[in-house]
């Protein structure tokens, strides 16, 4: 699951207000900083062995990475030291033999003098003020703070800006966030304030129409409770830009406005087309000629299915071809500003995988049961006699030894019953029109699998499984899901010839109905049009309250297939509302 607040940062970058006009009289100095002293910024956390101190100091930061056990006077002689240096420099005279002596220079906590021996874990208190000559600083001691503050790269018109924040010592729902606008293009060129117009104070701003050709600010401030920590400010790196304008999914947003009661579940399971796949010469010049070369590429798509999936309120998404760095640059940050969280496997030997997120408010993610098929036929005794019957065919045996296929099972609690439990699988099997017997071998080691979670791990859990299974409806695959067994003579074992076929019998441990139904496609590319993808329920668990429609034949083929410059994967999103029974 995503982290949202992170401790690995060792090294955190502050930015101070330069004490730019110092006053000299000790009496208006000290009136002056007692009603707003400097910033002394210390990061200690106690399962590392050292701790950071961060101040402003003749308008130049300093930063002293100093041992959590080390006695206070010795970072004060330090700072007595560099300071010396700084004047040294600044001498105008080199020659000059004249000595710098270092200004008097303390820690106090309630106006009394830390002792110089005091290890510095134990002297750097909240609220403790650092002396150093007349200057005044006041400690704050794990200050919420921003350690990521990124935008997006690509802005367009009509869809979600949604920045990647991580942070420590604090809370995103507790952070504060503004948005501006460049008055007119190029504006924020002339450095005046009054060329930003404040446009918004949500986490995710959505530009309209009448800001392509503007540049965007972000201001947030990290805040936990009452407590805020120093604000960040970013500048977007390019313009807004024109949107496609109506997309596949805009009508299917009609159906999902409002988020489900605690009652209903609405679930996504969708392949968004994987950028190590889309940017191959094969897929611009063979699978997918008729897409416009810019709208195959990730800054693009990316802004469609943050749209699309956010549009949606899902409580549950599935998705399948998630590049890892799409899943955390890009999917998590947003999907976590819309109320989910997510985990991620990676195929072995793969730059993708799957990731499934959930509504945070409603679930609560208990345990992972994540495989490799083909390693868990080989390996868990499970599988016993399946593999023997795979083994009595060394070339087929291979060929499923050799695929990364992974099923990842992630089990989730419903917070408002905790009696509600749900093993929710997802699924990418293995892609290849003749490879009907691989994916039978793949699909009867995940049911039995999953069998095995809900009997012995946690009793009595409801099944979804979804996914892209590259299986259409006359497959045995669906026949065995869906009707609950498959001959050991279907066509499917033959599906690449007599030389890759075996004779197995096989048997669905649980009673499945696709929510979905069998849509007439699923997958709509130049090549082949069909349904690949389906969500499996159990019906005596979750009954379908509703299907949202897909995408009409016209709406599809619009821009010939898919994808499209409205449309950012080959295959169509299934959403579906399901009602616990």
């Amino acid at each position: 699951m995503l982290n949202r607040v992170s401790l690995s940062t060792k090294l955190l970058f502050f930015r101070f207000i330069p004490p730019s006009s110092v006053l000299t009289h000790r009496n208006l100095f000290t009136t002056r900083f007692n009603m707003n002293m400097e910033r002394c910024v210390v990061r200690c956390v106690p399962c590392e062995s050292k701790l950071t101190i961060s101040f402003s100091l003749d308008g130049s930061s300093k930063q002293m990475l100093r041992e959590q056990t080390e006695p206070l006077g010795k970072v004060l002689t330090r700072i007595g030291n560099s300071i010396i240096k700084t004047q040294s420099k600044g001498k105008k005279c080199k020659t000059s033999k004249e000595k710098s002596e270092p200004p008097e220079i303390s820690l106090c906590v309630n106006e009394k003098r830390v002792p110089e021996d005091t290890v510095n874990a134990d002297a750097w208190l909240d609220g403790a003020v650092l002396h150093v000559g007349d200057l005044k600083y006041k400690v704050e001691l794990n200050p919420p703070t921003f350690t990521l503050c990124e935008l997006p790269s690509s802005l367009m018109a009509g869809f979600p800006v949604c920045p990647r924040l991580e942070m420590e010592f604090g809370d995103l729902n507790e952070s504060k966030f503004r948005w501006f606008k460049e008055t007119s293009p190029s504006a924020h060129m002339s450095g005046d304030q009054d060329c930003w117009k404040e446009v918004g104070q949500d986490r995710v701003f959505t530009p309209s129409n009448q800001d392509i050709g503007l540049k965007v600010m972000f201001k947030c401030t990290p805040g936990n409770g009452s407590r805020f920590g120093e604000p960040k400010e970013l500048l977007s790196s390019g313009v807004v830009e024109a949107g496609p304008g109506t997309c596949t999914f805009d009508n299917r947003h009609m159906y999902t406005q409002k988020l489900t009661d605690e009652s209903t579940l609405r679930v996504v399971s969708y392949n968004i087309l994987a950028d190590i796949y889309a940017q191959t010469d094969l897929s611009k010049t063979v699978l997918y000629p008729y897409c416009a070369p810019y709208a195959l590429e990730m800054d693009y798509r990316q802004n469609l299915i943050k749209k699309e999936l956010s549009g949606y309120n899902a409580d549950i998404v599935c998705l399948q071809e998630v590049d890892k760095g799409v899943f955390v640059d890009s999917l998590s940050p947003a999907l976590d500003a819309f109320g989910l969280d997510g985990v991620f496997r990676i195929k072995e030997r793969q730059h993708e995988g799957l990731a499934t997120y959930f509504r945070r408010s409603k679930l609560k993610l208990l345990e992972q049961y994540d495989v490799m098929l083909s390693e868990a036929l080989t390996t868990d005794p499970l599988h016993r006699d399946l593999l023997e019957k795979v083994s009595t065919n060394p070339s087929l045996k291979e060929k499923i030894e050799n695929r990364s296929t992974m099923l990842q099972v992630t089990i989730l609690q419903s917070l408002c019953d905790p009696s509600k439990i749900l093993c929710v699988g997802n699924t990418h099997l293995y892609w290849h029109p003749k490879g009907g017997n691989v994916r039978l071998v793949q699909i009867a080691v995940a049911l039995k699998h999953m069998k095995q979670v809900v009997t012995e791990k946690h009793p009595g859990a409801g099944l979804i499984f979804s996914g892209d299974f590259n299986s259409t409806p006359s497959s045995g695959l669906f026949q065995l899901v869906c009707e609950g067994s498959v001959t050991e003579n279907h066509d499917d074992w033959a599906s690449n010839g007599p030389e890759e076929q075996i004779q197995v019998g096989l048997t669905n441990p649980f009673q499945l109905a696709s929510a979905c139904g069998a849509p007439a496609f699923t997958n709509y590319v130049g090549g082949f049009q069909g349904c690949l993808d389906y969500i499996f329920v159990e019906p005596h668990v979750l009954q379908v309250e509703q299907v949202i429609p897909l995408p009409s034949l016209q709406e599809v083929t619009t821009c010939v297939a898919l994808p499209s410059v409205s449309h950012p994967s080959d295959h169509i999103a299934l959403v579906c509302d399901l009602k616990w029974k």
